[in-house]
């Protein structure tokens, strides 16, 4: 059987050929990397044209969060992947339950550590992994091309189940934008060695995931200023850097930081309710589930 049969000629700004990069096999290593970083370099810019869709989408997450929901990552090969990262990333940096963020990888765990990248094409893959998907959820497609057929049969289940639908790709043009509410589109161009989309296209993703769950925790107040204050101190250096967290946030010494924080049961927000609003824990923490958990909210509070 030709190697050919069944080939699909994806159109994409991610699978050209790019002008800038001929030479790169003829250059010598310094050039080398600063080529391909000069090629990087372009990505943030082409992240900041696609951030009026990527705040509707925070606007998405935050909304289904609150109402219960869940948030579910669907894609193959490098995309899937990073979806990986953020759904693994997120519950014990902001203190959300494990199964807040789900991440669906075309070809499950093997296709972490593996290339099993043929799973892609399964529309009907995507489909069955959308089964758990509800009216409350919102499913969001990660696809370079934004044509993938596995990202194609979740967001379709999805949209059937009412789950609101966000895509996450690098073509302005995708096949699949039919399909989601919101498209964020960051228009890398061809990648530096072509077709190579964990590279420039890749790394677009991971600054729109991590973005877009990042916003949402801070509109959810897992923040107070730029302070990560629901972060889950399972090892030493958590539990040092809640500590620091609380000293910076309220200007008490580090013994006083310790003595609040245990009289609080460990809780930073609780802690740094206290000592901002002059309160015993029990009130504080009292104080913080009226304002929904939010510090600032809490500490604003009258009596």
């Amino acid at each position: 059987m030709s190697t050919t049969a069944g080939a699909v000629r994806v159109a994409s700004p991610t699978e050209g050929r790019n002008p800038r990069t001929t030479d790169l096999d003829r250059l010598g290593t310094l050039d080398l990397v600063r080529a391909l970083h000069a090629e990087d370099a372009q990505v943030p810019a082409a992240v900041a044209a696609a951030l009026p869709q990527l705040a509707e989408a925070v606007d998405l997450v935050v909304a289904a969060l609150r109402r219960g929901g869940r948030i579910h990552y669907f894609g193959a090969g490098s995309s899937g992947r990073f979806g990986v990262l953020d759904a693994a990333e997120v519950p014990p940096t902001y203190g959300l339950p494990a199964d807040r963020f789900v991440a669906h990888l075309a070809g499950g765990e093997q296709a972490m550590t593996a290339a099993v990248e043929s799973v892609e094409d399964h529309a009907d893959a995507g489909h069955a992994a959308a089964a758990q998907v509800g009216i409350a959820d919102v499913a969001v497609g990660l696809t370079a091309s934004g044509r993938t057929p596995y990202v194609a049969g979740a967001l379709t289940a999805a949209r059937a189940a009412g789950a609101r639908t966000v895509l996450i790709s690098g073509n302005p043009h995708a096949p699949l934008a039919a399909l989601a509410d919101v498209h964020i589109a960051a228009d890398t161009g061809p990648e530096a060695v072509m077709g190579s989309t964990r590279m420039k296209a890749g790394t677009a993703q991971k600054l729109v995931l991590h973005t877009l769950s990042t916003a949402a925790m801070v509109r959810l107040g897992r923040t107070y200023s730029n302070l990560m204050v629901d972060v889950v101190a399972t090892n030493a250096k958590l539990r040092g850097r809640v500590l620091a967290i609380l000293v910076a946030a309220t200007g008490v010494d580090e013994q006083t930081g310790r003595r609040v924080l245990a009289d609080s049961g460990g809780d930073l927000k609780t802690a740094i309710v206290a000592v901002l609003s002059d309160l015993d824990p029990v009130t504080a923490r009292i104080r913080l589930d009226e304002a929904g958990g939010h510090v600032r909210q809490a500490i604003a509070a009258r009596p």
